[in-house]
């Protein structure tokens, strides 16, 4: 009996110790009671009592991520491909997730496979490869709302890879090089064209400016002309008014020494002979020779034939 007692309490300890559980971040245990759903442990500690409960069922809160291998795939143009997809999931509730479905991940990857070939059923080959975003939004939406009754939720699925056959790749590849030699072809024309229009644009210019400043330089060659000619004719017109002036002046000297001559002369009351003299005098300056016909005064007529006879004997004598 004395080894019986401790033997028991070691076992009872070992059993309460072996029963206490703790449940981690992020997780959540299914506990079945003989066999049926007891409950679901949330993070913390737990006691398990032996014999009567198990754990069912671990599962992580947590949003994973599954990589589905390459599916065979046929467009709606006949063209088979291999297109290889995606899946971010996260459990939302542990017991539908532990007695909803048996294998869940191979069950989401035979629906995202099937649920693939139907979409890309109803689309062409350009369609596919351009049409990614639409699919992955399609698929999303259909996986979420079959795996729902399955405790998951399906975040997004998304096109890893597409694979078109051989053939198919070497014509898309002969195509995009037709492509960017067509597209090499169109900038280089472009290029081409711009630097036409530049040049007949420089050249437009060109000779604007040249027209430009030839007409300045006309018209600055007009108004130094127009400046030539203004100093020109003030320079006439001055040399005409002192001209004009000196003869003015000129006049107006002689006729003073005429008129001072006058009054001298009749300040010093001259006599007849002295102004026959005179008249004498200008008598001759009015003979000069260049009148044709002279008209002599009564007065210096007596005068005249005196002179006339003075030169008869003068030429005597010098014979």
């Amino acid at each position: 009996m004395e080894y019986i007692i401790p033997a028991i309490a070691i076992i009872l300890i070992f059993i309460i110790i072996k029963g206490i559980r703790i449940v981690p971040q992020a997780h959540v245990f299914v506990v079945e009671h003989l066999g049926t759903f007891k409950c679901e442990w949330q993070t913390g500690v737990h006691f398990l009592f032996p014999f009567f409960d198990r754990i069912a069922g671990k599962v992580s809160l947590k949003e994973k991520v599954v990589d589905f291998k390459p599916q065979p795939v046929i467009t709606k143009d006949n063209v088979t491909m291999q297109i290889d997809t995606v899946v971010f999931y996260q459990i939302t509730d542990a017991k539908q997730y532990v007695y909803g479905v048996e294998r869940p991940l191979a069950a989401i990857e035979n629906l995202s496979a099937t649920t693939l070939r139907n979409i890309i059923g109803e689309l062409e080959l350009d369609a596919t490869l351009t049409s990614r975003d639409v699919i992955n939004t399609k698929i999303t939406s259909i996986l979420d709302q079959a795996t729902d009754r399955w405790g998951i939720k399906v975040n997004r699925v998304e096109l890893k890879n597409i694979l078109p056959p051989r053939e198919i790749q070497d014509a898309m590849e002969k195509q995009m090089k037709a492509e960017r030699e067509r597209r090499e072809k169109i900038l280089q024309a472009e290029g081409d064209k711009k630097s036409q229009i530049l040049v007949a644009e420089g050249e437009k210019e060109s000779q604007i400016l040249r027209a430009q400043a030839k007409k300045e330089a006309q018209i600055l060659e007009a108004e130094a002309e127009k400046q030539a000619l203004i100093l020109r004719a003030d320079a006439v017109r001055e040399q005409k008014v002192l001209e004009a002036t000196g003869e003015a002046q000129a006049i107006e000297l002689v006729q003073q020494a005429l008129a001072d001559s006058l009054v001298k002369l009749n300040n010093a009351a001259p006599n007849e002979k002295v102004i026959q003299l005179k008249a004498l005098e200008s008598f001759a300056k009015a003979a000069d020779g260049k009148a044709t016909k002279i008209i002599i005064p009564s007065e210096i007529q007596g005068l005249a034939g005196l002179a006339a006879g003075l030169k008869g004997i003068v030429e005597t004598d010098k014979q």
